[in-house]
């Protein structure tokens, strides 16, 4: 998953770097003023930040949602280990007691004998 967050990340990069370089461009060979090209610069720059904002309100949202789902999972992980761990040991202690009590009575077989 983290690897398809990096291509969508660069993706996303390189198609606004792409923007950029053409409006670049643009700008450069377009003919007007110098007046109306700064406020073309300032428009374009404008809306290069807002979309960067909403990509980086995307992004801290989608890792966001990582970290929480992960906690979630851990504590689902963690809560089946403790019953497997609980199971586990009832067993055990179980066992125990069936062999102490098999043994206890060999003992008393033995003593009989």
């Amino acid at each position: 998953m983290e690897d398809r967050d990096k291509k969508i990340t660069a993706a996303a990069l390189l198609v606004f770097a792409g923007g950029v370089i053409g409006a670049g461009l643009a700008l450069l060979f377009a003919p007007q003023s110098g007046s109306r090209t700064r406020k073309d610069i300032l428009r374009y720059s404008t809306k290069a930040r807002n979309r960067a904002d909403e990509v980086v309100d995307d992004l801290a949202a989608n890792v966001s949602n990582l970290v929480e789902t992960i906690g979630e999972k851990t504590d689902d992980l963690m809560e089946k280990g403790k019953d497997v761990a609980g199971s586990a040991r009832k067993d055990l202690i179980r066992l125990i007691e069936e062999g102490a009590s098999k043994l206890e009575k060999f003992r008393t077989m033995l003593r009989r004998m």
